[in-house]
Formats: C-alpha cells, structure tokens, sequence
C-alpha cells in the first residue's frame, strides 16, 4: 500500500511560500506545491490568478464565517474536496466548465451521496 504514496515526486510535497496580497497587505501563504497546482487548476476554470483566486476565497470565507483561523489549511481542504467532489461527479473533469457555472446545491448533493465506509467487524 505504502508504495503507492511514497513513490510520489518529492517535489510535490515541497513547500514554497508565496507572497499574495489580500486587499493591498502583503501576506504570505505556505503550502505544498500539490496545492499550489490544484489552485491553479481551480482558478484557471474560471480566468483567476492563484492571487485572484485566494482573495475570492478569503472574502468569501469572510462573509460566511466572520473571520478565517488558518487560511493555509483552508486552502489545502478546498483543494481536497474539488478533488474530490471531481471523483464524485459534482465537478466536471473537463477543465473548461467554470466553477461559477456550477449549481452549488447540486455540486455538494454528489458530496453527501458517497457511500458511507462499513464498520468491519472484528472477531
């Protein structure tokens, strides 16, 4: 099992930090450059910068929750469940449909439709 993990690129699980501003203050946000590329997947889909895209989120995140405790970790579950929310047809794989486009209601449906893992039993 272990082999198909480790056998990924390390430069994958690089981290890089990256200085992006949120409404003109610099900040800077530390993640693996898996992430890096799936946020660059995501904001592609709709014209977005990686920047762009970040300041859409945080804002956003803003006006639903009132602030943001760790954005780096945010980011990292947002890139997670495109993924897969990817593998459970909420969101075409074909990269030229925005995101935008999409009816959230029905996108978070296929979310709350995956199979629900069976206890094992232990004898």
């Amino acid at each position: 099992m272990c082999q198909i993990f480790i056998s990924a690129d390390p430069a994958l699980y690089e981290r890089r930090a990256r200085s992006i501003r949120l409404h003109g203050v610099a900040t800077s946000i530390s993640l693996e450059n898996h992430f890096w590329r799936v946020l660059e997947e995501i904001g592609a889909r709709d014209g977005l910068t990686v920047p762009q895209l970040c300041t859409k989120l945080y804002d956003e995140l803003v006006e639903e929750r009132g602030h943001v405790e760790n954005f780096a970790s945010f980011l990292r579950v947002c890139c997670g469940r495109y993924l897969a929310l990817q593998i459970s047809g909420g969101i075409p794989t074909d990269q030229t449909i925005a995101i935008r486009s999409l009816n959230a209601e029905r996108v978070l449906a296929t979310e709350n439709k995956r199979p629900q893992r069976r206890a094992r039993l232990v004898a």
